[in-house]
């Protein structure tokens, strides 16, 4: 069976076709900047890279496009769109509705349209994806798969705000976690590195990249995790602020004059290693910046691990113990200084950094010592992957 995975932006699409039997993945491609005259394909064709020019307006015409590629004799991907069977759609927010992945219908969508207030950036764009995937492969199943969706199992002590009980049920504000779908691939990776039960651990999982999150999973379920109503809460990230007291947003509004919308801009857009550095919203350059001992640069990365290593050690109080801690995302999978930065805070918790294992990207490894009481995992993740293996349990659970 070959699935396609759609993961529609603001202005970009981002697609891998999978063949289940092995679960090979014979492309990804990235289109960007849809909408605009100089709309980019980018495609990696079992290894092969390439780009193309092309005009997409809007989601209709893109996913058009990518069909249209896919198709191709030359691409010897498929020979027509019968042969993908299903298509699986990255929600980020599904409220608190769904828990698991399920299949698209006209009720879905409705909920998935409710849920637009509290993912005003995502949600509109992947319902686009949906309705244009909907034209241009019509009878088709398809599934989505909610980021939000595996935080679900949060206790109400964790997910509640301590905040007038009634702005939960009229609004239903609450912490709700993002990057689930991550969360839940590397920690079921990990379990299979240990050769032991998913359901038997006490895991950490540390996404960390543009946007970054934490999450703590007991006996295979997420108990807490650090974003929250929206993806700008918890750890600092490259451009966001994470976790700040908040009368500091009414005190800047009025020293400054600020709308709503400023303050939002400013949280999610200038903050974070940018805000502090002052050098870039990309990591890489902020690195460089802390090898040549720039001031701002080392204060935005210091304070960033060392606001993972707390969050890790709440977490650790959480489960009552950890079985294994996992690194994720861009700057989680390529990032060692990070790695190392935050690993240094743990001694106390008993692990131990191996500085030779550690000096590796993008690869599955462990990166501690024999000694340490905790293994630390790299384990790059594979959301798409994830999202078109519920979407095979789904419709193989029809057949």
């Amino acid at each position: 069976m070959k699935i396609l995975v759609l993961n529609c932006g603001s202005s970009s699409l981002k697609f891998q076709l999978i063949d289940m039997e092995n679960e090979e993945r014979l492309v990804k491609g990235n289109f960007e900047r849809i909408g605009g005259m100089k709309t980019t394909l980018k495609l990696n064709i079992r290894g092969e890279k390439s780009e193309i020019l092309r005009i997409a307006r809007d989601y209709d015409e893109a996913i058009s496009f990518v069909l249209e590629v896919l198709q191709k004799p030359e691409n010897n991907l498929i020979s027509s769109i019968d042969e993908i069977e299903a298509v699986g759609h990255r929600i980020v927010h599904g409220g608190e509705l769904f828990g698991e992945s399920v299949f698209i219908t006209d009720e879905v969508i409705n909920e998935i349209e409710k849920c637009i207030d509290l993912a005003p950036l995502h949600n509109p764009a992947g319902l686009a994806g949906i309705r244009a995937a909907q034209k241009a492969l019509p009878g088709k199943p398809m599934v989505a798969v909610f980021d939000t969706a595996f935080h679900q199992t949060m206790p109400a002590k964790a997910y509640i705000y301590q905040i007038p009980y009634r702005y939960y049920t009229s609004y239903k504000i609450r912490k709700y976690g993002f990057h689930g779908t991550s969360h839940r691939y590397v920690a079921n990776r990990a379990a299979e590195l240990l050769n032991r039960k998913f359901e038997d651990l006490k895991i950490i999982t540390c996404h960390i990249g543009q946007g970054s999150s934490i999450c703590a999973i007991d006996k295979g379920k997420s108990v807490d995790t650090s974003m929250g109503l929206t993806p700008l809460a918890g750890i600092p990230m490259a451009t966001r602020s994470g976790d700040i007291d908040p009368a500091i947003i009414p005190y800047i509004m009025k020293k400054e004059n600020l709308q709503p919308e400023d303050i939002e801009q400013m949280l999610n857009k200038q903050s974070g290693a940018w805000g502090v550095s002052g050098v870039s919203s990309d990591y890489k350059d902020v690195e460089d910046g802390y090898a040549m001992k720039d001031p701002r640069s080392v204060l935005a990365l210091d304070s960033q691990a060392y606001k993972i290593a707390q969050y890790i050690g709440q977490y650790y109080i959480t489960l009552d113990g950890l079985d294994v801690l996992v690194f994720t995302g861009g700057v989680g999978e390529n990032g060692l200084e990070t790695r190392q930065r935050v690993c240094e805070y743990l001694k106390v918790i008993g692990i131990e950094l191996d500085e030779v294992e550690n000096n590796i990207k993008g690869k599955e490894k462990c990166i501690t010592t024999k000694n340490s009481k905790i293994p630390v995992y790299v384990i790059p993740t594979n959301e798409e992957l994830m999202i078109a293996r519920d979407t095979h349990k789904l419709v193989m659970s029809q057949k």
